[in-house]
């Protein structure tokens, strides 16, 4: 059964940093497009950014500059590098990996900045 963890997240205060990552398990994850999503309360899910089998990212203009996405097809592992928080990063950031037939989400871990 595919899974994926998502771990790092907590309570920070504006302008600091956290590391997320993502363990993935069940799927051939080397030859998959991964990204990291946000939801924050009463808004749509969102994409954060996005990094390709081949290791080609794209973010989010509201974080371009500050996150950066990378994968570690070794470890099964997509991380999500957030620096220079704002208070506006505050959601619960999702995992997923896409797969042949149907995406595959995590279970979400929780940001919140403090201003």
């Amino acid at each position: 059964q595919v899974q994926l963890v998502e771990s790092g997240g907590g309570l920070v205060q504006a302008g600091g940093s956290l590391r997320l990552s993502c363990a993935a398990s069940g799927i051939y994850f080397s030859i998959n497009d991964m990204g990291w999503y946000r939801q924050a309360p009463g808004k749509q899910r969102e994409l954060v950014a996005a990094i390709t089998r081949g290791g080609m990212t794209n973010y989010a203009d509201s974080v371009k500059g500050r996150f950066t996405i990378s994968r570690d097809n070794t470890k099964n592992t997509v991380d999500l590098q957030m620096n220079s928080l704002k208070p506006e990063d505050t959601a619960v950031y999702y995992c997923k990996i896409q797969g042949p037939f149907r995406a595959y989400w995590g279970q979400g871990t929780q940001v919140t900045v403090s201003s």
